[in-house]
């Protein structure tokens, strides 16, 4: 496997993407006891797969309630979603803790270039309050290879503000990210300008105030912060990569990461691209987990790396990781 892990960050093209996750996926279907007895029980034969699309994806459910690994296995982390009292909550057992500091090192330079280029302003009460969250772990790591100007803000705002007036005319551009709720408490209360800052939206509401549409959301935002687009992360317990938006909720896949789009009365099958169905997501630096991921997200596909997110399918948890039900 170290070959095939080798080479998921240089993928260039289709055919380099599709080829190694066949790979992957003999692989997991192998050397993945949960993986492999959904397949069992699908009544697959895994010789017979020789397209992405004839590859099974895993509901991402049994994160919640099996140990989703592949091969041997000694973790390094584990990563576990956020969720009410009482509520079942995901965990990515993590094998090899670099593949993920290298999926989103190079994901995050991949839209934005280099991570020094930037202060980096991190609003995410919630996510910081709790043990295990991915998206601090990664945020975490960008705060340091960023200016060291950037930082955590949980509830002081007020210092925040400050921060961005003290930074806001130097050579360097601010990226504010946070979860939803708190960019919104943030704009009511100060308004800050900040024209010609990256304002990044992730997380939801997470029951703090009343789910909007992302429309809704975004157009909130534009006014209060004087920007012209509001970013977005789209990314979750269960994986290993991130998609971003640069504005209108269109999102732009890593070269190791591809987004399928199924049926939503068929969950074999597929839908013509703009057609809305549930998202099926591969992300190749789950290598030790499942790379194949059947989730609860209602979306469709505008190209063959970009797709939008619109809602989440019926009785499904309202969750963060930037889903809002549309």
């Amino acid at each position: 496997m170290k070959n095939i892990v080798n080479k998921i960050f240089s993928i260039k093209t289709e055919e380099e993407f599709n080829a190694l996750a066949l790979k992957v996926f003999n692989f997991q279907a192998k050397n993945n006891l949960v993986y492999k007895t959904y397949i069992n029980h699908l009544g697959l034969n895994v010789d017979n797969i020789k397209t992405i699309e004839e590859i099974p994806f895993l509901p991402i459910e049994f994160f919640k309630t099996h140990k989703v690994v592949s091969g041997v296995f000694n973790n390094e982390k584990i990563f576990t979603s956020s969720g009410t009292t009482g509520e079942n909550t995901s965990k990515h057992f993590i094998r090899n803790i670099s593949i993920y500091k290298q999926s989103f090192t190079k994901g995050f330079n991949n839209f934005y270039n280099n991570i020094s280029d930037y202060y980096v302003l991190a609003l995410l009460p919630s996510y910081l309050e709790r043990e295990g969250s991915s998206l601090v772990y990664m945020m975490n790591h960008i705060i340091e290879n960023s200016d060291p100007e950037s930082g955590f803000y949980i509830k002081n705002q007020k210092d925040l503000y400050d921060k961005i007036i003290k930074l806001r005319n130097k050579n360097k551009k601010i990226l504010l990210i946070g979860v939803s709720y708190a960019l919104m408490d943030f704009a009511e209360k100060y308004k800050p300008d900040l024209s010609n800052c990256i304002v990044m939206e992730t997380g939801g509401m997470k029951g703090k105030r009343q789910e909007l549409t992302k429309k809704e959301l975004h157009s909130f935002l534009h006014e209060k912060f004087n920007v012209s687009e509001i970013h977005s992360e789209y990314g979750m317990t269960e994986l290993l990569s991130q998609a971003y938006s640069s504005g209108k909720g269109i999102y732009r896949t890593q070269p190791w990461m591809k987004v399928l789009v199924r049926d939503i009365y068929d969950p074999f099958s597929y839908v013509y691209k703009t057609q809305k169905g549930g998202l099926n997501i591969i992300d190749l630096a789950n290598v030790y987990s499942c790379s194949f991921i059947e989730t609860k997200d209602l979306g469709a596909k505008h190209s063959k790396n970009e797709f939008e997110i619109t809602g989440r399918f019926d009785n499904s948890d309202i969750r963060g990781c930037n889903l809002l039900i549309q």
